[in-house]
C-alpha cells in the first residue's frame, strides 16, 4: 500500500501535478484517481483546492498561460513583446497540446481572457484605432491559437503513426511537385519549401505579416 503524505498539499502542487499527467498523457489520463496516486494523498485533498476537472484543466492552462504573458517584457516595444507573446504561446501550446483544446473549450476561462488582453493592449500601443481593435485583436489571437492548435495535432499525429516528420514533409512535396504546374503553378513551385520549412518560423513569419499590415494601417492613419 502506497504511503500517505503527510505535508500540506496546496493548489499549486496539484496543478503541477495535473500538468504533467496532461504532458504524459493528454486528457484522458487526467483522472482524480490517477492525482492522488501520484500525489500520496485522498480525494478530499484534491477537492479542498478544485471542485471538478474542469476546475484542474482550467487551473493547469491559467498556469501555462501566465508564464507565456509573464515573459512579456513589460516595458518592451509593443511590436517586439507581441512577437514575444505569440511565439511564446506557440511554444507553450506545441509541448501542452491539452492547452489549446482547454482555451477553445472554455473561452469564458482567465487564460483566454489574459491573452485578449494582452495582445489587445499591445495592439492598442500600436496605435489600432479604437474602430479596427476588437477585429485586429480577434484576428490575431485567432491566428496564433489556431495555427499552434494545428501544429499540435500534427505532431500528435506523428507521434501516434510513430512518423518522421522529415519523411512525412518530403513525401506531401513529392506529390505536390507532380502535379501539373499549368494548373497548379503556385503549388507546383512551393513544393520545395514545404519540404524545408520550419514550422516555428513560418508562424512567426505570419505574425510580421499581420504587424507589417498594423503599421501599414497607423501608417494610412497618421498621413
Amino acid at each position: 500500500m502506497a504511503k500517505r503524505r503527510t505535508d500540506g498539499l496546496s493548489k499549486e502542487v496539484i496543478v503541477q501535478a495535473a500538468a504533467a499527467i496532461l504532458d504524459d498523457g493528454g486528457e484522458a489520463a487526467l483522472t482524480f484517481r490517477a492525482l492522488t496516486a501520484r500525489l500520496s494523498t485522498g480525494y478530499g485533498a484534491i477537492y479542498h483546492h478544485v471542485a471538478n476537472k474542469s476546475d484542474l484543466l482550467a487551473a493547469a492552462t491559467d498556469a501555462v498561460i501566465t508564464r507565456v504573458t509573464s515573459n512579456a517584457v513589460v516595458d518592451a516595444e509593443p511590436r517586439e513583446a507581441l512577437r514575444t507573446v505569440s511565439l511564446g504561446l506557440f511554444d507553450a501550446i506545441d509541448a501542452h497540446p491539452w492547452v489549446g483544446a482547454q482555451l477553445s473549450r472554455e473561452p469564458w476561462r482567465p487564460a483566454l481572457v489574459e491573452i485578449y488582453e494582452r495582445i489587445g493592449g499591445l495592439l492598442e500601443a500600436l496605435g489600432v484605432p479604437e474602430r479596427a481593435l476588437f477585429d485586429a485583436a480577434g484576428a490575431l489571437v485567432n491566428y496564433v491559437l489556431g495555427v499552434a492548435g494545428q501544429n499540435a495535432a500534427n505532431a500528435r499525429l506523428l507521434a501516434v503513426d510513430q512518423g518522421d516528420r522529415s519523411a512525412f514533409l518530403a513525401g506531401v512535396s513529392a506529390q505536390w511537385a507532380s502535379l501539373d504546374p499549368a494548373r497548379y503553378p503556385f503549388v507546383h513551385k512551393a513544393a520545395t519549401h514545404l519540404r524545408e520549412h520550419d514550422d516555428r518560423e513560418q508562424f512567426l513569419a505570419g505574425v510580421d505579416i499581420f504587424l507589417a499590415g498594423i503599421a501599414a494601417l497607423h501608417q494610412r492613419r497618421t498621413s
